[in-house]
């Protein structure tokens, strides 16, 4: 090693991180820091069976601080030092081609995994540059005595199942995801000491037994109530809590619950993931939703049959606030980002959330992940899926099944054709074992005990027609597509008793408050006209006795059908949905496909009268998937991810390509926060008023609720008239934005895009 070197002027004395105190007697050693963290990746990297690559990552990570240069940038007497290429470099020297393992973590500890040697699309310097540097500080041999010898010398081979470069990447962002959470741990522990605060309470959560004992007592009066309906899902829960300790080969792989809307999926795979972790000691159970917009209502509801006593147990986790930051951290401010390392054994989170860390390369975001390994994951609507990111999705699914000790239940009400022996779908899952299942419950039969509607598609209507079925009726729920028509429709029917309007537009506080007026109207059987856009689809309980449902997905008819005599309270043939074309609008490109195939599967004889069956939701799904699996090119991989990586080699993994192309929202949308009431101002005034030294996660995570998103073209304009402002942008850049033009945020329909002339009438659409 060509650029070691002796420096007198240290002493040999190291240190990590340092304080006020210039006497030096409370600075962390670098040599505690290392061993502290390559125990704490070792131990987090035993749950996917590679503990050794974690030691030497954590052990290595911060070696670059054996420099004259970083001790004193310590000591306020150096400008930046990059002290995270050194741990990769001697990585590479000592185990060769084996060093990668560690070495992309290493090197990316702090600003993110990079390419290796991969050029395209790049925002960070690639591996195979950083290493080459001539110019990096002089190394102190130093790191010889206190470090190498801790250090294996010689590398064995991870005992997982590896065929190919999606899997090392799969791995080696483990391996990040360990090393980041062991380093920030470690780092938040020393400042709490040296700044003589308590310890932060981890880990001091229930047990799974616990948290299912309480779950079961909760469950006695749902499964004791005679009501007709309640015994259904009674008999569904039953079978699936006994195939959750019974089902074999193995403890972990991939499951499916096929249940009809309205069939408990919520509680019943809740319930199977505390029976199933239980039984096989899984450490968590990860409860995927497809949206914000009802991630509080889940939550809510678990918590609920959790009891208060373990509220605590479960974090929700958004991306409204992804990173909590301010501008160029360092090892104290790291501290006071407050993101959350899922370390609880309930966590509630969206799908974007999910699958984006999955391919993404930033500490933050990927800092959660190792805590995913043996855990019970429940894909809530899993035909939700991104279609033209599915493949990359569905080898990540299949990856943590496989080799990560995971039990993946895809749970949905119109299970998707991914399936390869059943389905026909190349490429698809196997060995999917059907939780809804025994010798008296299948899916089709569910299906035939839980058909509650009539569905007919009743043709093109423009928005006065459709204005005037909602005024014919007393009672009724009309789903759009967009945004822009919801509020044009609403404006239709404002001047009747009990109209109401529902979309995105409005905060999460906003809908929970309208949607509990809504329930109360309708079980009161007072006049209830709603209009709203698809987010009322995602498990919203609610119960009209007619739904009208713009032209969609036919797993979108399904769930909007699932809002229509929802308790089975009246007759099937009294209980309608009306599909219709809106001839006014025309759908978002992005459900054109979706519309589309579905009104070729409505004009097959054999479904026209059965058009929710599950023969006619398997042809629809295989005619949206099968589509798009033409040439070369998979449209269900639009930005080929896999491909790219099959062409890939262990020096040059594209980690930074990677996540900038694996996006499942458009970046055109900017997170804004309503000032929607008091409790929202009191936190918006406490944001612009905090204090350097004071944490920001919790005025975070308590804005969540009072969120909307808003079109970046429309943010620019707004924010150039003062009507947006960012909350101090010095301090936290672009990450809080706030609604400060009173008149832009309607009580009936939230942000209110005709309340100023730079808005542009919207073809926004909620997906």
């Amino acid at each position: 090693m060509n650029q070691l070197a002796d420096n007198e002027e240290i002493k040999n004395i190291f240190y990590a991180h340092s304080t006020e105190r210039s006497d030096k007697n409370d600075w962390q050693p670098l040599k505690q820091h290392l061993v502290n963290v390559g125990e704490l990746t070792e131990g987090f990297a035993a749950a996917f069976n590679c503990a050794e690559y974690g030691k030497i990552a954590g052990l290595l990570h911060d070696l670059g601080k054996y420099t004259v240069e970083f001790q004193q940038r310590l000591e306020g007497k150096h400008p930046r030092v990059d002290h995270a290429t050194w741990g990769a470099k001697i990585a590479l020297d000592k185990y060769g081609n084996g060093g990668y393992f560690m070495a992309y973590s290493i090197a990316g500890h702090h600003a993110g995994l990079a390419n290796g040697d991969y050029r395209e699309d790049k925002k960070l310097t690639p591996l195979k540059q950083r290493c080459d540097n001539p110019n990096l500080p002089i190394l102190n041999s130093v790191w010889q005595t206190e470090i190498d010898p801790l250090l294996p010398q010689k590398l064995s081979t991870p005992p997982l199942k590896i065929k190919n470069y999606f899997q090392v990447s799969f791995l080696f962002r483990m391996i990040f995801s360990c090393l980041v959470d062991a380093d920030r741990l470690d780092t938040e522990k020393f400042c709490q000491i040296a700044e003589n605060k308590p310890l932060s309470a981890r880990g001091q959560y229930p047990s799974i037994t616990e948290l299912k004992t309480q779950f079961d007592q909760s469950l006695n009066a749902f499964q004791q109530n005679d009501i007709d309906i309640n015994q259904k899902r009674s008999a569904i829960l039953s079978t699936v809590r006994h195939n959750a300790k019974t089902f074999n080969p193995s403890s972990s792989g991939l499951f499916s619950l096929t249940v009809p809307t309205g069939g408990g999926k919520t509680l019943t795979s809740m319930a199977f993931a505390l029976d199933h972790a239980e039984t096989y000691q899984k450490r968590r159970i990860i409860y995927v939703i497809p949206f914000t917009s009802i991630i509080e209502q889940n939550a809510e509801v678990f918590r609920k049959q959790f009891g208060e006593n373990h509220q605590h147990a479960i974090i929700e986790h958004h991306s409204a606030f992804n990173d909590v930051d301010i501008k160029n951290p360092d090892s104290r401010t790291k501290l006071k980002m407050a993101m959350e390392n899922w370390d609880a054994p309930i966590i509630v989170t969206t799908a974007v959330q999910f699958m984006e860390s999955l391919f993404s390369n930033r500490p933050s975001e990927c800092r959660k992940l190792h805590r995913i390994a043996n855990s019970v994951i429940i894909l809530d609507e899993a035909q939700t899926l991104p279609l033209d990111l599915l493949r990359p999705c569905m080898a990540a699914i299949d990856e943590l099944a496989k080799n990560y000790a995971c039990s993946i239940v895809l749970c949905t009400a119109t299970q998707p054709a991914l399936l390869e022996k059943e389905d026909g779908f190349k490429g698809g899952f196997q060995n999917v074992r059907e939780l809804a299942q025994s010798d008296s419950i299948n899916p089709e039969q569910l299906y035939k005990d839980f058909q509650r509607v009539s569905v007919s598609h009743i043709g093109e209507l423009d928005d006065a027609a459709i204005i005037q079925c909602l005024r014919n009726e007393e009672q009724i729920l009309c789903i759009v597509n967009t945004r822009r028509q919801a509020q044009l429709l609403y404006q239709g029917i404002v001047d009747l008793e009990g109209s109401f309007h529902l979309s995105t537009y409005m905060c999460a506080v906003h809908r929970k408050a309208v949607l509990k007026i809504i329930r109360e109207a309708l079980d009161a059987g007072k006049p209830c006209r709603v209009v709203s856009t698809s987010l009322i689809e995602a498990g919203v309980d609610v119960d009209f006795p007619l739904v009208m449902r713009s032209d969609a997905g036919l797993d979108s008819i399904a769930q909007a059908a699932g809002r229509c005599n929802r308790e089975g309270k009246n007759k099937k043939e009294d209980s309608h949905v009306w599909i219709f074309t809106a001839k006014d609008h025309k759908p978002p490109n992005e459900l054109e496909t979706y519309a589309s195939k579905m009104k070729e599967v409505m004009d097959i004889a054999e479904f026209k009268d059965d058009l929710l069956g599950i023969s006619a939701i398997k042809e629809y799904f295989s005619r949206v998937y099968w589509q798009k699996e033409t040439g070369q090119n998979s449209e269900l991989d639009k930005h080929n991810i896999l491909k790219t990586l099959q062409d890939s080699n262990i020096k040059n993994l594209p980690f930074d390509w990677m996540a900038q192309k694996f996006k499942m929202i458009s970046t055109t949308m900017k997170t804004v926060i309503v000032p929607y009431d008091d409790v929202a101002k009191d936190c918006i005034e406490q944001l612009k008023n905090l204090p350097e030294w004071e944490s920001v996660g919790k005025l975070a995570r308590n804005l969540q609720v009072y969120t909307i998103s808003v079109p970046q073209h429309l943010t620019g304009e707004l924010i150039k008239i003062k009507a947006l402002q960012y909350v101090q942008p010095e301090r936290f850049g672009d990450q809080f934005l706030v609604l400060e033009s009173g008149n832009m945020y309607d009580k009936n329909i939230g942000f209110n895009s005709e309340a100023n002339p730079l808005l542009i009438n919207g073809e926004e659409c909620i997906l």
